[in-house]
C-alpha cells in the first residue's frame, strides 16, 4: 500500500465552536494517539484527508503524518482508526489517527469484494453478500486494500465461507471459518412454491389427524 504524507497542525482551541470554525475553513479536527503517544489534538485539510483515503484505497490507509511540535517538525506513521460521519451531509466531522510501527502487527477490518457473476445467478438464483468485511491481523506493509473473492463457480444453494478464502501471505484471521461470506439462493418464485407445497402438506397432515380423531371419537361413542 502507498504511504503518502498528510500535513497537520496542533489545535489550541477546543469545543464545538472551534470545530465548526475549522469545518468552515475546510479543515477537520483530529485526535492522534498510540501505545506510546499521548492523545494530541490536530487539524488537517479536509480535501487532503479525502486524498489520503483515495490514494490508500480504503479508510485503512497508512500514511506519514507530519506536524509541528515543540520539538520541531515531526513525522509519524499513522492510520485512520475512526471517522465520524455527518448522517445528513455524509461528510466527515472528526477523525482518530492511530500511530503504528511497521514491525508491529495491526488488527483491522478489510473490505470483502465479490468478483464475477455466479453460474447460479445466470440460472436464476440470487447472490447474497452476507459478510462485507473480515477482521485480519498483519504487519502494516502486508495490509491490502480489499479481499477480492471470485464467486463465478457458485451454483444455486452453494456458498463461500471464511475458511474458503485464500488470504494473502502474511495475513491471518481469527474469525470463525464456518461463517458465510456469500451464498447463491434459489429464485424467490421457487422458494414461495416450496413454502406453499410445504404448507399444503402440513395442512393435509392436520386434516388427516383431525379425521382420524373424529373416527376414533365416533367408535368410542358407539361402544
Amino acid at each position: 500500500m502507498s504511504q503518502p504524507t498528510l500535513a497537520a497542525h496542533i489545535r489550541t482551541e477546543k469545543g464545538k465552536g472551534a470545530a465548526r470554525r475549522l469545518r468552515r475553513a475546510e479543515k477537520i479536527p483530529v485526535i492522534f494517539y498510540g501505545p506510546k503517544t499521548e492523545p494530541t489534538p490536530l487539524a488537517v485539510d479536509y480535501p487532503e484527508l479525502i486524498r489520503i483515503i483515495k490514494e490508500g484505497g480504503s479508510e485503512n490507509a497508512i500514511f506519514n503524518l507530519e506536524f509541528e511540535s515543540d520539538q520541531g517538525t515531526e513525522t509519524r506513521k499513522a492510520m485512520i482508526k475512526e471517522l465520524m460521519v455527518d448522517p445528513v451531509k455524509d461528510t466527515f466531522l472528526h477523525a482518530d489517527f492511530y500511530e503504528i510501527s511497521m514491525d508491529t502487527e495491526i488488527t483491522v477490518n478489510v473490505v470483502i469484494r465479490l468478483r464475477n457473476t455466479p453460474v447460479g445467478v445466470t440460472n436464476g438464483g440470487v447472490l447474497e453478500h452476507v459478510r462485507r468485511e473480515l477482521l485480519v491481523s498483519c504487519l502494516p506493509d502486508k495490509l491490502v486494500d480489499a479481499l477480492e473473492i471470485d464467486v463465478s463457480a457458485l451454483e444455486i444453494g452453494e456458498a463461500i465461507h471464511i475458511e474458503d478464502i485464500q488470504l494473502p501471505e502474511g495475513i491471518r484471521t481469527e474469525e470463525d471459518g464456518h461463517l458465510t461470506v456469500a451464498v447463491v439462493s434459489a429464485p424467490a418464485a421457487e422458494e414461495e412454491e416450496a413454502e406453499e407445497v410445504e404448507e399444503a402438506l402440513e395442512g393435509e397432515e392436520v386434516e388427516g389427524e383431525t379425521a382420524a380423531s373424529e373416527e376414533e371419537g365416533a367408535e368410542e361413542s358407539e361402544k
